[in-house]
């Protein structure tokens, strides 16, 4: 199977326009990604784009730092399935489960599993887990997500921001620890998506083998060239 064939290409920079969006979906045709991972706002153009070809409708749902109540995201999610979405991938409240509020943690997830599935969407739980101070955090994360019936669970948003030394701040992404752990913690019905920080074939290719089975990346383009055999074209900026 080809890593590309894994790739939700990310259009989630705050600064990116329906030109970008056009751009995008014609390379993820042309190289055969898995889906095109949009703003909201972008959700019925993608599908426009996207009409007639196997590259899945993708937007986020409480993105990027979940704080939305579970109202609001149904209502996004609900709006995004009807719009066209086919996958959505949702952000977890940080928050509550920082708190281990596991119970509200769980119907959050759910509720927008529910909503998403009404319109024939599925969910993915985005843990943001470079805010996730433990393994256990992560692990019971894993569990809520499965039982609420999510169809993958996500390593990060590729915007999740964590204060470093002398208050300077650091993006967070994906790690092998971290994809190795949610693979092992959940069932095999359930998938888990890499994202945050892939942007070459190597990366691509190593988180598989660490169990992934979705990839989120900007750098598609680039690990397509690559993976094709030709010489990489530089990666483009951005932490997703």
């Amino acid at each position: 199977m080809s890593v590309v064939s894994l790739i939700d290409h990310a259009v989630l920079q705050p600064t990116q326009t329906d030109a970008d969006l056009r751009a995008a979906c014609e390379m993820c045709i042309r190289v055969g990604a898995a889906s095109v991972c949009v703003k909201p706002s972008m959700t019925p153009l993608t599908a426009e784009l996207l009409a007639g070809s196997p590259v899945l409708v993708c937007t986020v749902i409480g993105f990027p730092h979940g704080g939305t109540s579970t109202g609001a995201k149904v209502r996004e999610t609900e709006i995004a399935v009807a719009e066209g979405a086919r996958e959505v991938d949702m952000v977890v409240n940080i928050g509550r489960v920082l708190a281990e509020d596991w119970q509200f943690v769980e119907d959050d997830i759910r509720a927008v599993v529910e909503a998403a599935r009404a319109g024939g969407a599925i969910t993915k739980v985005i843990f943001e887990t470079g805010l996730l101070p433990t393994d256990e955090l992560k692990i019971e994360l894993c569990k809520c997500s499965e039982r609420a019936g999510a169809a993958f669970v996500k390593t990060s948003t590729g915007f999740g921001m964590i204060k470093g030394d002398g208050g300077a701040m650091y993006s967070t992404g994906a790690t092998d620890h971290d994809v190795s752990l949610m693979r092992a913690n959940v069932s095999e019905k359930v998938g888990v998506k890499a994202s945050g920080g892939i942007r070459s074939l190597a990366d691509a290719q190593r988180f598989v083998e660490l169990g992934a089975t979705r990839l989120g990346a900007s750098s598609t383009e680039a690990i397509a060239a690559e993976e094709a055999g030709a010489a990489p074209t530089a990666a483009p900026g951005g932490s997703y």
